[in-house]
């Protein structure tokens, strides 16, 4: 039998280590009463602070719960970055329905994080499009409208966080135009999109798709002349030409 000893520095750290785990593990697990009073009693326990009355007492008790305190934010802060972590590798993994939850929960670690919801709206979007009318009813599923809008709503969210964030100004426009049908609301944020990525083609052509449909020929063949300017591709180059020569026609219609 082999008997390992610590000395006294790594035994005070060992259970330190132990404590916070277990107290960050009360806290994720959500604050009943009866867990509260658990933690507590933990941490009476630990640190041996029961109840302080005199000055001396009060601020110590104030310093190690403050310890404990700044422990669980590092807890806390170091799961979010595994969850975030995580997700990537659902999503890398092509795993769209796994990686959605997965940022879902690590948006409560970091709720102000746009990238965040800018990845559960391309997500959702994944998840829409492998929405099945499984009711055979010949309509579009309840379930696939349902991550539609949760798409928008992250979006949104993202750019409500940071107003210039090309991806989901792109993402949301891409949303509207192909998916919900609804160019207008598309373009005004396809056009903050397009100030900040000036030479950015793919956000020329989902814009001039709007401008089309909407009727604003001549803004979309204009769109499509920057784009056989700019672009480098001989297949991008083409694509615009025969769009433009659609949108002149029907400017001409009319």
């Amino acid at each position: 039998m082999i008997k390992i000893v610590l000395k006294k520095s790594s035994q005070k750290k060992l259970k330190n280590s132990v404590f916070a785990f277990f107290l960050a593990t009360f806290l994720l697990c959500g604050c009943s009463g009866k867990s509260s009073k658990t933690i507590i009693r933990l941490q009476k326990m630990e640190e041996n602070v029961g109840s302080p009355t005199t000055e001396v007492e009060l601020k110590d008790a104030i310093k190690k719960y403050q310890d404990r305190v700044t422990d669980i934010q590092l807890a806390n802060s170091q799961i979010g970055i595994w969850y975030k972590m995580l997700a990537t590798r659902y999503l890398d993994a092509k795993m769209y329905g796994e990686a959605l939850k997965t940022f879902q929960t690590a948006i409560q670690y970091y709720p102000a994080n746009q990238n965040l919801f800018y990845y559960v709206g391309v997500c959702a979007g994944y998840m829409a499009k492998a929405s099945l009318d499984f009711s055979a009813s010949g309509g579009t599923s309840a379930e696939k409208f349902n991550y539609l809008k949760l798409a928008e709503s992250a979006y949104l969210r993202a750019i409500e966080l940071e107003p210039r964030y090309v991806r989901s100004l792109y993402g949301l426009g891409v949303l509207y135009v192909f998916e919900l049908d609804q160019c207008e609301k598309a373009i005004p944020y396809l056009e903050t999109a397009l100030s900040v990525e000036t030479k950015n083609t793919d956000i020329m052509f989902v814009l001039a798709r709007a401008y089309y449909v909407e009727g604003q020929y001549d803004s979309a063949v204009s769109l499509y002349d920057k784009i056989i300017s700019v672009t480098k591709s001989e297949q991008k180059k083409k694509s615009a030409e025969a769009n433009k020569k659609i949108a002149l026609d029907a400017s001409y219609a009319n």
